[in-house]
């Protein structure tokens, strides 16, 4: 039987030796268990948030200065171990290995950005901002002068609950910035994937936090409650299911505390008849397709406008047809496997019902050759949906993509906003003025033109909208460094 995967509290790895329920961590390309881990480790919550509030004061109280300079040293030890995590989290996940360091490096780019806490955390001054004339000792002196300024100061113990599907970056949206911003945190990684976080969080002790400034906690859904119902948590970051993230947000709130929640998503890519073929394809391909479709970024609907859709149909099909599914680790790789047989059976329950919808199946991922014993569904392709259809609404997280025929650009955009979600709306097209169109009517957080997975930078929020998003401040850019900070004002005189 395998090991029960612990915890790094305070600097240390905490062997898990409870009793309850336990999920196992497989490998999804071939159905190895990698570890097991206890779903119901609230002791070990407890431990990990005590642990992070001790460390809280001296953290801080250090300059903001040093505390980057772990951060500076940590980026170093990602880079020495770039390899090793990517090739962690293809196992754990699954990914291609292009796919894998694209992870890791995108979460480095939150590390460096990070790094830049000293500056993003100046406050402002501005003297003389009022006369007290009360204090006058004649009327030839005048007032004496009032100063303000405002501080931006940590909050306390911070919270990040992170999904399976980047296991290194996503956690690196978080602790980074808060940790840099003098807050302490407590990590609770995706149960499917808890062992890449575990290895980012010990080289990051390797860099030199001290303990107890950046804790990683294992475990399921009562661990997430507990955590952010916990009287000494200050701020919580999640990243899930739209489901999964309401609750949160309305459960961390009622009980006082910050939080940002991302959800899920229904990204539409439009595609004009002036649109650049090659581009829209290959864009189009990636977007739906890359990452098995298991991100909030990936454009599941594809809307070709009017007379597009005779080359943009065929043309897709095609180049779906041609993605060699396969392990991440396999050289001709183009595809890798689903998390898990729960998500293959999403996955397949979608095509069913597309089909009982009246949707043309173009391509069945059911039916493809696809490597045995893993959670592989090949690429499917729907025509003929409608926006009224469960495919056109309902987010999959697989590698399903339907085509809604638009008659004009306004059709494609009246669908967009119609559903309940506003991650990521994405035109592809040669006409600045449409370009510009559907940036100002699509009521989406990212636009993409000409860019298949419009996915900000670490300088930018991830600026999801609608039922993407629960919370006032994003992750990422600036949003981030005012979520994990509060601001302190000071009125001053001297007399």
């Amino acid at each position: 039987m395998s090991e029960l995967v612990g915890h790094l509290i305070a600097g240390q790895r905490i062997p898990e030796s409870g009793d309850g329920d336990v999920i196992d961590v497989l490998n999804p390309a071939n159905g190895d268990v990698l570890g097991r881990v206890r779903l119901d480790a609230t002791d070990a919550a407890d431990r990990a948030v005590a642990a992070a509030s001790a460390a809280y004061p001296s953290w801080a109280d250090t300059p903001v200065g040093e505390r980057v300079q772990c951060l500076f040293r940590y980026k170093q030890v990602l880079e020495d171990h770039f390899e090793e995590l990517a090739s962690l989290i293809v196992s754990e996940h699954g990914k291609t290995m292009g796919e894998a360091r694209g992870d890791v490096r995108r979460g480095i780019d939150c590390v460096e950005y990070a790094c830049a806490a000293p500056v993003l955390m100046m406050g402002n001054t501005l003297p003389q901002i009022a006369v007290s004339s009360s204090f006058c000792r004649s009327e030839d002196e005048g007032g004496i002068g009032i100063d303000s300024t405002s501080e931006r100061v940590p909050l306390g113990v911070c919270v990040g609950v992170t999904p399976f599907n980047f296991p290194v970056m996503v956690p690196m949206w978080m602790w980074p910035m808060a940790v840099a911003c003098g807050n302490t945190f407590v990590l609770k990684p995706s149960e499917k994937v808890p062992l890449s976080a575990l290895r980012e969080v010990e080289l990051a002790h390797e860099a030199g936090f001290p303990p107890g400034v950046i804790n990683v906690v294992t475990g399921g859904a009562p661990v997430v409650d507990r955590l952010i119902t916990h009287d000494d948590v200050r701020a919580v970051s999640f990243v899930g299911s739209t489901r999964v993230a309401r609750h949160i947000y309305s459960t961390a709130c009622g009980a006082g505390k910050r939080a940002q929640c991302m959800g899920g998503a229904k990204n539409f890519m439009v595609i004009m008849p002036d649109a650049n073929r090659e581009a829209a394809i290959e864009g189009v391909l990636g977007s739906a397709f890359g990452n098995t479709g298991q991100r909030c970024l990936a454009g599941s609907v594809a809307a070709p406008v009017g007379e597009a859709a005779e080359w943009f149909v065929p043309a897709i099909v095609e180049a779906a047809k041609k993605i060699t599914v396969a392990r991440g680790d396999d050289p001709a790789v183009g595809m890798g496997p689903l998390i898990d047989s729960a998500g293959c059976d999403r996955v397949n329950k979608y095509i069913q019902i597309g089909l009982d919808e009246g949707a043309e199946l173009l391509l069945d991922g059911r039916e493809a050759g696809v490597p045995g014993g893993g959670c592989f569904v090949a690429p499917s392709v729907f025509d003929k949906v409608t926006p009224a259809m469960r495919l056109c609404r309902e987010e999959i997280f697989g590698p399903v993509l339907s085509i809604y025929r638009a008659g004009t650009l306004d059709d494609a955009i009246a669908a967009i906003n119609a559903t309940e979600y506003g991650n990521m709306g994405v035109i592809f097209t040669s006409s600045g003025y449409n370009a510009r169109r559907f940036k100002v009517q699509a009521k989406a957080g990212m636009i993409g033109i000409n860019v298949g997975v419009p996915a900000p930078m670490a300088v930018f929020p991830f600026a999801g909208w609608k039922n993407s998003f629960f919370g006032d401040l994003h992750a990422n850019g600036e949003d981030a460094l005012r979520f994990f900070t509060e601001h302190k004002i000071l009125v001053s005189r001297w007399l």
